[in-house]
C-alpha cells in the first residue's frame, strides 16, 4: 500500500510541468525500475514533507518527502498566507543561511516567494549564525524570518527554522496557522514566486548591511559582566575554536577580539565552509567529542586553556577544558551551571542582579540549576524541550507585565541564552560569556574543572547521561513508537532495580504519584515525553526528537553527601546501572 502510494505520488511529480525538466527526468529514471529503486521511491514520495511546529528538516532530494526548492517555496508561501493583515500594512521578513548544500539557494527561493507576496525581505549576503537572524528580526521589526539550516544533522540534511516577530521560533497559534496554510496548498499554482533578481530590482529584496551585526556586537559588549578584566587580561588566556565548517567563525572571532581576547585561535582546516564536513568523521555536532578531535589536538599541542566548537548554524556551543594536561569534555548541563553560577555570583557582588532574577530551562535540563539559582534568591521555570518554548514563556511573562528579570535560559543539548535581545539559543553571546568565565578562574589559578568542583562541593554533585538512538525511515518510526508504548505500559515497574515514586506523562499532562496513588494534572503543552521519578531522587526522561529520527533517554543523578570523589563514584555507578538497563530493554523491543 505504501509503495503504491509512493509510486502514484512520484508519477504526479513526473508529469507536473511546474517541476523542472531535469528533476522530472530523474523521477522518470526511478520509475523505469520501481522494484530496484523501491526504497528511494518510497522514502522520497510516500508522504508529503511535514511542516512541523518549528519548520522543516529532511534529507535533501527530489520528492514530496524531501527538502528541495519546491517544498521550500511551499513552506514559505504557507508562512505568507499565515501572516495576518498583510494586505493592509507593510510586512517584512528576514532570511539567513548556513554552509549546507543549497542553503543559500533555498534562502533565495524563500526570498523570491516573500517578494511575490508583497513582503519586503532582508537577507544576509553571507553565512550568518542563527542567533543573529533571531536578532535581525527584532532589529528590522520584521513579522517573520527563516534560517535555512539543518543545525547539527548529518550532511545529507537541510531544512529551515521558521521564526515569528518576537525573534523566536514559531509556537501556537502561529505555527498552527502555518501548518494549516501548508496543508491547504494542494497545487503548485498556489505558490507565488518571482525571480530573485526581479525582487532585488524592485527593492522587495534587500541585502543586509553590517550595521545590524555591529549593533548585535555592541549589545554583547554592553552586557559583559567584567569588561575591564577582559580588556586588561584577555591576552593571558589561550582559546582554540572550530566552527566545524559552519558559519560561526567571523562572529565568534570578532566578538572575542573586541572584548580583549587576542589569543583566539581557529582550526584553519575547519574555518572554511564545507557542505560535506569533510574533516569531521561523525556529525558536525559539538555534543559529540569526536567532532572536536582537531580542536582538542591543537589545544594539547599548543597547551591552550580551552577548546570550543559550534555547530554549522552557530547556536550550540561545546567546551573542552585543558585540566592538568588532560582534555575534559563538558556536557551542556555543566556549561550552563558554570554560566549561571558566574552570572549570579558576579552580578550580586556588583548589585546588578535584579530584584527577581529568572532562569528558564527545559524539563530535561539538570535540576542542579534550581539549587544554585534558588540559593541566590532566584526562580527557575521549566518548559518543554526547545528554545521556542523558553522564548514563548518569557514573552508571555513580558506581556503579562510580571516583575521577573530575565537572567538566563538553557537546555542540556548545548544551548544557552545569556541575554534577552536574542530569542533563540546563542553560541556567539555564549562564547563571549565563557571567555570571560574561563579568564576569571584562570586569574585565580583555577580551571573550569576546579570551578565545577567548587560548585559541587557547595551544592551537591550532579551527573547526567544522554542516550540517543537513531532509527531511520518508516520502520525506525515504528520502533520509536513501540519503545514509548512499552515504557508507558510499564510505568510502575522498577528500572535498574530502583523503585519508581512518580510517573509523568506529558502527552496526557498528568503526574501519577505511586506512594499516595494520586493523579494530578499539570499545565504544559502536550508532548510525547515521559518522566520517571525514582525513590532515590533520580530522574529518567524519554523523548522522541522532533527534528531527527531519534529517541533520547535523559538520566539525571544528584548526590549530596560524602567527599567530591565519593559523590562522583556513587553517581557514576547509578548512571551506569540506568544506561545498562536502557540498552538491554530497548534491544528487546521489536
Amino acid at each position: 500500500m505504501i509503495k503504491e502510494k509512493a509510486i502514484s505520488q512520484a508519477q504526479k511529480w513526473k508529469d507536473d510541468p511546474y517541476i523542472d525538466q531535469v528533476d522530472r527526468d530523474y523521477i522518470q529514471n526511478l520509475l523505469k525500475s520501481p522494484d530496484a529503486n523501491e526504497e528511494e521511491i518510497v522514502e522520497s514520495f510516500y508522504k508529503d514533507l511535514e511542516f512541523g511546529t518549528g519548520g522543516m528538516r529532511a534529507i535533501i532530494g527530489i520528492g514530496s518527502n524531501r527538502i528541495n526548492k519546491y517544498n521550500v517555496r511551499r513552506a514559505t508561501q504557507a508562512m505568507c498566507d499565515a501572516i495576518a493583515n498583510k494586505e493592509t500594512r507593510a510586512i517584512k521578513a528576514c532570511l539567513s543561511f548556513d554552509c549546507r548544500k543549497y542553503s543559500k539557494e533555498f534562502a533565495m527561493e524563500a526570498a523570491s516567494v516573500f517578494a511575490a507576496n508583497n513582503i519586503k525581505t532582508y537577507i544576509f549576503p553571507k553565512l550568518t549564525p542563527t542567533p543573529i537572524l533571531s536578532y535581525a528580526i527584532r532589529y528590522f521589526e520584521a513579522e517573520c524570518g527563516i534560517m535555512v539550516t539543518a543545525s547539527h544533522n548529518p550532511k545529507q540534511y537541510n531544512g529551515f527554522k521558521a521564526y515569528w516577530s518576537d525573534g523566536a521560533q514559531v509556537t501556537p497559534p502561529n505555527d498552527e496557522k502555518i501548518i494549516e496554510a501548508y496543508g491547504e496548498i494542494e497545487s503548485w499554482n498556489q505558490v507565488k514566486s518571482i525571480s530573485f533578481e526581479a525582487g532585488v530590482e524592485n527593492k522587495m529584496i534587500e541585502w543586509i548591511e553590517d550595521d545590524c551585526i555591529e549593533s548585535f556586537y555592541k549589545l554583547i559588549e554592553k552586557n559583559a559582566i567584567n569588561p575591564e578584566m577582559c580588556k586588561e587580561n584577555g591576552d593571558r588566556i589561550h582559546f582554540i575554536y572550530t566552527p566545524l565548517h559552519g558559519c560561526g567563525y567571523p562572529a565568534c572571532n570578532d566578538i572575542s577580539e573586541r572584548m580583549g581576547f587576542t589569543q583566539f585561535e581557529v582550526v584553519e582546516s575547519q574555518a572554511v565552509s564545507d557542505e560535506n564536513f569533510s574533516t569531521i568523521e561523525t556529525t558536525p555536532n559539538p555534543e559529540d567529542p569526536k567532532a572536536l578531535n582537531l580542536a582538542v589536538a591543537l589545544m594539547k599541542e599548543s597547551n591552550a586553556d580551552i577548546a570550543y566548537g559550534t555547530d554549522p548554524d552557530c547556536d550550540r556551543l561545546g567546551v573542552v577544558v585543558n585540566h592538568k594536561g588532560i582534555e575534559h569534555f563538558l556536557n551542556g548541563n555543566q556549561i550552563a551551571i558554570l554560566m549561571i553560577n558566574y552570572i549570579f555570583e558576579q552580578r550580586k557582588l556588583k548589585g546588578t542582579l535584579g530584584e527577581n532574577p529568572l532562569v528558564i530551562k527545559s524539563i530535561v535540563t539538570s535540576p542542579l540549576q534550581n539549587v544554585v539559582v534558588e540559593s541566590f534568591g532566584g526562580t527557575v521555570m521549566d518548559t518543554l524541550t526547545g528554545f521556542k518554548w523558553m522564548a514563548r514563556l518569557w514573552k508571555d511573562l513580558e506581556d503579562s507585565n510580571t516583575d521577573y528579570d530575565f537572567t538566563f535560559a538553557s537546555e542540556e543539548s548545548f544551548g544557552y541564552l545569556p541575554y534577552n535581545f536574542v530569542r533563540d539559543k546563542d553560541a556567539v553571546s555564549s562564547i563571549a560569556l565563557m571567555n570571560e568565565i574561563a579568564l576569571f578562574y584562570k586569574l585565580k589559578n583555577m580551571t573550569l574543572i576546579d570551578a565545577l568542583d567548587e560548585i559541587y562541593n557547595h551544592h551537591g554533585y550532579a551527573e547526567e547521561s544522554l542516550i540517543a538512538k537513531t532509527y531511520e525511515g518508516i520502520q525506525g518510526s515504528e520502533k520509536i513508537n513501540k519503545i514509548m508504548s512499552y515504557f508507558r505500559e510499564n510505568s510502575k515497574t522498577p528500572i535498574a532495580g530502583i523503585e519508581i515514586s512518580a510517573f509523568r506523562d506529558y502527552q496526557k499532562q498528568e503526574r501519577i504519584e505511586f506512594t499516595s496513588n494520586q493523579t494530578k494534572k499539570f499545565d504544559m503543552t502536550k508532548s510525547n515525553v515521559l518522566c520517571f521519578e525514582f525513590t532515590s531522587g533520580d530522574l529518567l526522561f524519554l523523548r522522541p526528537s522532533g527534528t531527527e529520527p531519534k529517541i533520547k533517554f535523559y538520566t539525571m543523578v544528584r548526590v549530596s553527601e560524602g567527599s567530591i570523589e565519593d559523590k562522583k563514584s556513587k553517581a557514576k555507578q547509578r548512571i551506569h546501572s540506568f544506561e545498562s538497563f536502557i540498552h538491554e530493554t530497548i534491544e528487546g523491543i521489536n
